[in-house]
């Protein structure tokens, strides 16, 4: 099977969907989330198509967006795009604020 980004159209347009109803501010706007996505999944098939042997994931990820593509016994991988809007594992550096 030959994957594209367009072959991921209605996965990216359901996330900008959700991005647009629920995100109040991040460093993206709606214009530059699209074009994210679309970056990354084209990195994230990338990494899907030449994973080593034993491994069921190719994954692209930003400050802000993960995509994974996971392998399934079907013909088209899985599709999963997240939007990180905080990680409790990011560390904090002395110079930053701790969050309230």
């Amino acid at each position: 099977m030959d994957l594209t980004v367009e072959f991921f159209k209605n996965e990216m347009a359901e996330a900008l969907r959700q991005y647009e109803k629920y995100i109040v501010c991040l460093d993206k706007t709606p214009d530059q989330c699209e074009a994210a996505l679309t970056s990354l999944m084209g990195k994230a098939i990338k990494a899907y198509e030449n994973r080593a042997p034993n491994l069921r994931h190719g994954i692209a990820l930003d400050k802000q967006t993960t995509i994974i593509l996971s392998q399934t016994d079907g013909d088209r991988p899985l599709c999963g795009i997240y939007f990180n809007l905080h990680s409790p594992y990011q560390k904090r550096w002395p110079s930053e604020p701790a969050s309230s």
